[in-house]
């Protein structure tokens, strides 16, 4: 029984101490410190130790981040060799074995010191996909911390072993448990060493993870490794620069002009494609091109900070180019809705519809309004402001706005008063409480009027729901022409009754000049409306009445009443027919013999009487 005891406890042996490698890289580092620890050792070999050492670190970062999944999926934890290692313990205790003991449990220690660090650089790894470089220094500054505890925990009362160290024994298992603790020493410096490395490659890492994700490592690598980038890279490092920064800030410029060209090409194809879209395609982008342009530039900006900051995004810049994003998109919006709304006013007054230009006019100013508060709550969103806080506000504030705004709700609804009342419209010559003038816009608060002196008067909209409001452009036909002809008392009567009805015939004949046999086409009847309570005539300004009669006796003169209506309502005109009709008048007061009165005074002396 025995026999096979120490036959399987020889076996074990053999295969728990068969060349020992934790790793390819940590074996190579045991061995650089084992160097570095020589007592003889130069000052020039341990520079060259510290160079090689930091090399040999670089090609290991270069080699982990070209193979990270395989790295974090394939982690060597040292369960097998560490179970095995306890059974041997376990039968060297029962044999009284110290050495041997002391030997496997430094061996144990060993392999939890080089899982320690497979745990930490697997964890960094992962750790490497965080949103930003501040999270991952963050988690980083965790793990070397929980690293450091466990290892604390390992090396916990380990002191005793350098006493084992100074035994002078040629035994196997003596010089085995002395190398183990040699070698459990190195390790411990090792751990501390790749600490040191990752917060120096932290961000080398950080900026190797992003071009792992597209598997181009490798590509990264090359180019680093030629002798002239290298050379670059030690005189712009400083600037937070590098070839391949510059590789691919350039690239990314050139890709968006690229992609620029492409997009107006395809943007233009389906506009003009589009059935809804297609008779404002062209208008739209050429108002929105220059806003485009400079949305594609914050864009490449955006791109190239980026980059430079190592493929990390800094908080208030992103909140930056956030704001520049919402101020851009609403103000193209902006300009989208507002070039369909003028398309749409030349289309009606072209087309001469129905539809009120002054009603589209406010209605766009009302969903700009909307599209300016929207656009600054996005604004405020992307700033950092709590908009639940903010809407509250505005909700209980909302009593004391409305009562401090009470003038501009009632000039608010004065707005809609005047375009669903149909009292004027823009361009009409209209007079309010004294004041004259034609309608330049009806807007949200005021309407703005152009005096014919050349004054620009606002009036506010809830003015014209509390005042009498004459419209001088609801007319469509019949403009008055009003005078009185005096003529001399010592006119004949023949003559003045002649005169009468000249001018009457005159002015039934004259072109110019209104009358029953002029037609005009009822817009109730083209639109299928029927007028109550009045004519047809007086509801859209139709005005045919023609008067010449004799009117009165004044105290200078016999005067004839001359009351009729230009067809035209425009004043330039009027007044053509006006002048024409009065020199036709004149006319025909010469042919009769009478003359024009003009006031007198006649003094009768009674002393002369006889």
């Amino acid at each position: 029984m025995k026999k096979i005891l120490f036959l399987l406890l020889f076996v074990l042996t053999l295969a728990a101490h068969a060349t020992v490698k934790y790793s390819e890289f940590i074996d190579a580092q045991i061995q650089l410190t084992y160097k570095m620890h020589d007592a003889n050792i130069t000052q020039a070999e341990a520079s060259k130790l510290v160079k090689k050492q930091e090399e040999m670190y670089k090609n290991a970062l270069y080699g982990l981040m070209a193979d990270k999944s395989h790295y974090i999926n394939h982690l060597e934890d040292f369960s097998s060799k560490i179970f095995s290692l306890k059974k041997i313990i376990s039968i060297n205790k029962r044999a009284g074995n110290a050495y041997a003991v002391i030997r496997d449990e430094v061996q144990i220690k060993s392999y939890l010191i080089a899982r320690n660090i497979n745990m930490m650089i697997k964890n960094v790894l992962i750790a490497l996909d965080a949103k930003d470089i501040e999270s991952f220094e963050k988690r980083l500054n965790q793990l070397t911390a929980q690293n450091q505890k466990q290892l604390s925990g390992i090396v916990k009362n380990s002191d005793e072993y350098k006493s084992l160290l100074a035994v002078q024994d040629s035994s196997k298992v003596i010089k085995a448990a002395q190398n183990n603790i040699k070698e459990f020493y190195a390790l411990q410096d090792v751990n501390n060493d790749v600490i040191a490395y990752l917060y120096k490659f932290e961000n080398k890492m950080y900026r190797l993870n992003m071009f792992s994700k597209y598997h181009l490592i490798k590509v990264v690598v090359y180019i680093n490794s030629i002798n002239i980038v290298q050379v670059i890279n030690g005189i712009i490092d400083s600037f937070g620069l590098s070839v391949i920064k510059l590789i691919i800030i350039f690239a990314l410029i050139f890709l968006i002009y690229f992609f620029r060209k492409l997009f107006y090409v395809v943007l233009e194809k389906y506009l003009l494609k589009s059935d809804f879209l297609n008779e404002y395609a062209e208008d739209i982008l050429l108002r929105t091109r220059k806003s485009v342009e400079f949305l594609i530039i914050v864009i490449n900006v955006n791109m190239v900070v980026y980059v430079y900051n190592d493929f990390s995004a800094v908080e208030f810049l992103t909140k930056f180019f956030n704001i520049i994003y919402a101020m851009i998109v609403t103000y193209i919006v902006y300009i989208v809705v507002n070039t369909v709304a003028a398309l749409n006013l030349k289309k009606f007054e072209k087309d001469k519809t129905t539809v009120k230009g002054e009603l589209i006019n406010v209605g766009i100013k009302i969903v700009n309004f909307f599209i300016f508060t929207l656009g600054f709550l996005f604004i405020l969103y992307f700033a950092g402001v709590d908009l639940t806080a903010v809407l509250s506000g505005l909700g209980i504030g909302g009593f004391a706005v409305a009562f401090a705004a009470k003038d501009t709700i009632s000039n608010f609804f004065g707005t809609l008063s005047i375009l669903f009342s149909d009292v004027f419209s823009q361009g009409d010559w209209i007079e309010i409480d004294g004041r004259e003038g034609t309608v330049v816009e009806i807007g949200l608060r005021v309407t703005t009027i152009r005096t014919f002196d050349n004054a620009l008067i606002a009036i506010p909209n809830g003015t014209f729901a509390a005042k009498d409001i004459k419209n001088w452009n609801k007319r469509k036909l019949g403009r008055r022409i009003k005078m009185r002809l005096g003529v001399k008392y010592d006119s004949k009567r023949e003559d003045i009754k002649k005169a009468i009805e000249e001018i009457r015939e005159m002015l039934e004949h004259h072109p110019g000049i209104a009358t029953k046999k002029t037609k005009y086409e009822h817009l109730s009847q083209r639109r299928g409306r029927v007028a109550k309570l009045v004519s047809k005539d007086d509801l859209e300004g139709i005005k045919r009445n023609l008067l010449v009669y004799l009117d009165e006796f004044s105290d200078s003169s016999i005067n004839i009443l001359v009351y009729c209506f230009s067809k035209s309502v425009m004043w330039e005109e009027w007044l053509r027919t006006k002048q024409d009709v009065m020199e036709k008048m004149m006319e025909i007061l010469e042919k009769n013999n009478l003359e024009f009165a003009f006031p007198s005074l006649s003094i009768y002396d009674e002393t002369k009487k006889s």
